[in-house]
């Protein structure tokens, strides 16, 4: 395979997407976006909910509606790509825009503070016109997928290449991490912690591996274990799961496409109708790895897994075969059904995988109680937002289920079979929802005792609220809203980080 590093294989060889610079503009601002084609052309992830912001903003004791459980004493931290200096819309796409942070500081009944800052790679420096500390690593990437807490630190994560950039406590950026040396080659933005083993996991790839590695992350913070595992045409695998005594990978039919790299495609990595679709199981002390074909599908993001019995439970977010991850955005084609909540059985007794829709209800990034992770949960929270679905539905894609284009925040309880939905109006995007416990140390608490937070755009203010609703009344008016000074747009993944 030909060499490819982060530019040539998530921007395409042309190297169109983010080329611009900033000079003059002063730190916090980007150019405003050109008008080249854009009177014939519409560009969603670059309009309405998904618009990039252009500054950089401090707010100080934010105005609240209702009341912050005072027991919300951390930062409320959410990653997504914010394209900076975009020369030309046509090269861009979602996954492209350089990382920013947004986030709230809650303490004691009070919002603090909110940030947004975009994670400094050399090249988002450059833009700004500031300089970079130190030697810019082979594949740098402003990491705008996920952000976690590790160990006492705040990591901005990026799958595909790129190491991790750190962040502080203010949302400034530190510098890459790459686990105190022991890191070699790519990361992943879809990391699990297990609490109870103390353990990071994570499932790295890259355009030009013939493997996928599932890395293991110990409590001295240092990788102590890489499992290389072969697998063949260099697949997107954007997300595995973890149990209590496995690790499952999902290697579906998307694949590096060089030939796409080498038109110039923002995104080339495509549908390959010739890939297996596979579920492999393997044990997380290492070893060999069991694989069970099933039919085309692309799964989105994992909820949890847990093992019961002689099989391997897990809840996530699934898009009907073929799936093609550049959506709208590119010209399609895209998505031929909208995302759903789904449970995989896998019997490593009878070697099958039983597939069971739990909620046909469009939805993305499920979450779960992070201290369940790896072991059996009841509950899982999902999101709902119509302009996502807009952006990714081909517009051939047939007659799409009720509430497609509906804002809504979804709590499930996988134990009876029922689903809570907090509507929200038309307009009021609704980022991912994160579970914070009310307690964390009280292990006695109900699963669900605690809050789901998330950014919901305001339309009547044009700005963003952070939205605290309890758990228990999930349907109920929202705890609290504080209100942003300025939007956020749609992003990818977050993290609530407690006062230590």
């Amino acid at each position: 395979m030909a060499e490819h590093t982060r530019r040539t294989v998530l921007r395409g060889t042309a190297g169109l997407a983010a080329a611009g610079t900033l000079a003059g503009l002063g730190a916090g601002r980007a150019a405003a976006l050109p008008a080249i084609g854009m009177t014939d052309r519409h560009f969603p992830f670059l309009e309405g909910a998904f618009a990039p912001v252009t500054e950089e903003l401090t707010a100080f004791d934010l105005p609240v509606t209702g009341r912050i459980p005072r027991e919300l004493n951390g930062r409320f931290l959410r990653n997504g790509p914010n394209v900076l200096g975009l020369e030309d819309p046509r090269a861009h796409h979602w996954m492209l825009g350089e990382g920013m942070v947004h986030g709230v500081r809650l303490r004691d009944g009070r919002a603090e503070w909110y940030r947004n800052r975009w994670v400094r790679s050399a090249q988002v420096a450059k833009k700004l016109g500031e300089a970079y500390p130190g030697p810019v690593p082979p594949e740098d990437f402003a990491c705008n997928t996920h952000v976690i807490p590790f160990r006492g630190r705040i990591l901005a994560l990026q799958e595909g290449g790129p190491l991790p950039y750190e962040l502080d406590g203010e949302l400034g950026t530190s510098g890459t991490y790459d686990f105190a040396g022991s890191l070699e080659g790519a990361f992943t933005a879809h990391t699990k912690f297990d609490a109870y083993a103390g353990e990071l996991h994570a499932v790295a790839y890259h355009a030009t591996w013939d493997h996928v590695r599932h890395l293991v992350v110990d409590r001295a913070g240092r990788i102590s274990r890489t499992t290389r595992i072969p697998v063949a045409d260099a697949p997107m695998m954007h997300d595995f799961a973890l149990t209590e005594r496995h690790v499952v990978l999902f290697d579906v039919p998307v694949t590096f496409d060089a030939a796409a790299a080498g038109r110039g495609a923002p995104v080339p990595y495509t549908w390959n109708r010739s890939h297996p679709t596979r579920v492999g199981v393997m044990r997380r002390t290492g070893g060999p790895v069991r694989w069970f074909g099933i039919d085309p599908v692309f799964s989105s993001h994992t909820l949890n897994a847990y093992d019961e019995g002689d099989s391997v439970v897990v809840d996530l977010t699934t898009y009907p075969a073929p799936f093609h991850v550049a959506g709208r955005g590119s010209d399609g084609p895209s998505a031929t059904g909208t995302a759903k909540l789904e449970r995989w059985t896998v019997d490593l007794r009878h070697g099958r995988v039983r597939q069971r829709v739990l909620d046909d209800r469009p939805q993305e990034f499920p979450r779960v109680n992070e201290s369940l992770v790896s072991r059996r949960h009841r509950y899982g929270y999902t999101a709902a937002a119509a302009e996502l679905t807009a952006a990714y539905l081909a517009p051939d894609g047939g007659t799409p289920p009720d509430g497609a284009f509906s804002n809504a925040l979804h709590k499930h309880d996988l134990l009876r079979g029922a689903t809570q939905v907090h509507r929200l109006p038309r307009g009021a995007a609704a980022g991912e929802a994160v579970f914070v416990p009310r307690d964390a140390a009280d292990h006695r608490a109900a699963e669900d005792d605690g809050y789901a937070i998330a950014y919901v755009h305001n339309p009547d203010r044009g700005a963003a609220d952070l939205v605290v609703l309890a758990a228990q009344d999930f349907t109920g008016e929202p705890v609290a809203r504080v209100h942003l000074p300025g939007r956020v747009p749609l992003g990818f993944h977050g993290s609530w980080i407690p006062d230590a």
